[in-house]
């Protein structure tokens, strides 16, 4: 198995402003976040449809529409930002079909697998603050998770290896990635209610690990959860609650949240989910209620993903996320220059970035997502333009759709990237 080259180890400065918080944390203590200001504008209410009818670019529109036919996708929605200014959102389609509404650049989506570059990001947040470091280890006496429940499961000392970084990367080694199997999970651990994550912690972690840490990449669904719970321990918040207060809303994003499994646990503004025909579109209910449900809608225990696939929110506010750690100066970063550097270090095709799938310079930065009933592509090209694309009908390529997502996007930069608008939407 091939080994990754580890990048070398970055140094940082604790502010001298920070002040230790009240409660004692078992590694470096996290400052007092400074108080945030009432947002002067949340982006999606100011955007709309009708702000991106620009005739030059119906052939644009044209593209995704006969995408979306080809495809059979409900709805999709579209932001392009350059150099961090959002030139273009536009909803295609219905945002729900049934209750007659078209989709809008405000409409919300399941991002899925987006959510790991969420993810990522806070902890980077966390490790410019000194709090923790993607060096440190995460489980043994030593770890950041060494409670007992942890302690108790683990077997195998490989997993005292297993540090921060290599949970980012997909080389935690584990042997399963058991997240959207909760039915299963459930038999199996002969339990009476749907699994919550301890019980997909202790069956994990109860397995000798399928390689040594950091010596191979298998993706790992099962390793953002676990970053997810390391980012509750360290700061003594919850995950979403860390999120939305220490990164989304410093980045102006206003409008993400955590998604429900169910229709009825919608929010106003987001979308209906469609899966599409054939095998596997009505699955058990995950609950193990023997109901039949559409896949996207009780098929799987969305929540319980957490940083590894949960949050909702719109393209437009995913754009603003991007502009705040891509290291350009024109949006304020909200983490430092040597965290954009180590979430976008490439080394080779197999090696994954920080939260990122890939960052390959020549190719640029990419993050996929996908879900029942959802698919979703972030791709930030080397010129600094970022296009983002989430649907609300998921295919049968599955996560393979994400290619011809990025094959649309390049057609369309070389045929309309000269006529998007001079503006920015963003303020």
């Amino acid at each position: 198995m091939k080994k990754a080259t580890r990048p070398a180890a970055i140094i940082l400065s604790l502010s001298a402003a920070a002040i230790a918080m009240a409660f004692v944390i078992i590694h470096r203590p996290l400052p007092k976040p400074v108080p945030l200001a009432a947002p002067r504008v949340y982006l999606n209410d100011t955007l709309s449809n009708s702000l991106s009818e620009i005739p030059e670019l119906a052939g644009l529109d044209r593209k995704i529409e006969k995408y979306m036919r080809q495809w059979a996708m409900k709805g999709a929605s579209l932001a392009i930002m350059r150099n961090d200014s959002l030139l273009y959102a536009k909803g295609y389609g219905w945002a729900d079909e049934g209750e007659g509404k078209k989709m809008e650049p405000s409409h919300i989506l399941r991002m899925a697998s987006v959510s790991k570059l969420i993810t990522a990001a806070g902890i980077m947040v966390l490790q410019d603050r000194d709090s923790l470091s993607i060096k440190d280890t995460v489980f043994g006496q030593n770890g950041i998770l060494n409670d007992s429940l942890f302690n108790s499961v683990i077997k195998d000392r490989n997993y005292h290896r297993i540090t921060v970084e290599h949970l980012l990367r997909h080389q935690g080694g584990f042997y399963r990635d058991p997240l959207f199997s909760s039915r299963d999970v459930k038999h199996q651990m002969g339990l009476d209610c749907p699994p919550e994550k301890e019980d997909f912690f202790r069956l994990v972690l109860s397995h000798r690990l399928r390689f040594m840490p950091g010596d191979w990449e298998k993706y790992s669904n099962f390793g953002y959860l676990l970053l997810s719970e390391i980012i509750e321990k360290v700061s003594g918040k919850s995950y979403e609650d860390f999120i939305r207060e220490e990164v989304l809303f410093p980045a102006g994003c206003f409008d993400m949240h955590i998604a429900g499994s169910y229709y009825r646990d919608r929010r106003d503004n987001e979308v209906r989910y469609y899966t599409h025909e054939g095998d596997g579109k009505f699955v058990e209910e995950y609950n193990d209620s023997g109901i039949m449900v559409e896949r996207c809608y009780g098929g799987n225990n969305i929540p319980l993903l957490s940083g590894a696939g949960a949050w909702c929110g719109s393209p437009a506010e995913i754009a603003r996320f991007v502009a705040a750690i891509d290291g350009r100066p024109e949006v304020k970063d909200i983490i430092s220059p040597d965290a954009v550097a180590q979430m976008t270090e490439y080394f080779d095709k197999e090696t994954y970035s920080l939260g990122w799938n890939d960052t390959d310079p020549a190719k640029g930065w990419s993050r996929t997502g996908t879900l029942s009933g959802t698919t979703a592509l972030v791709k930030y090209f080397p010129d600094g333009e970022c296009w983002i694309m989430i649907t609300n009908t998921s295919t049968w390529r599955g996560p393979g759709q994400a290619r011809y997502t990025d094959a649309l996007f390049k057609e369309c930069r070389e045929l309309y990237g000269d006529r998007l608008p001079e503006r920015n939407m963003f303020e």
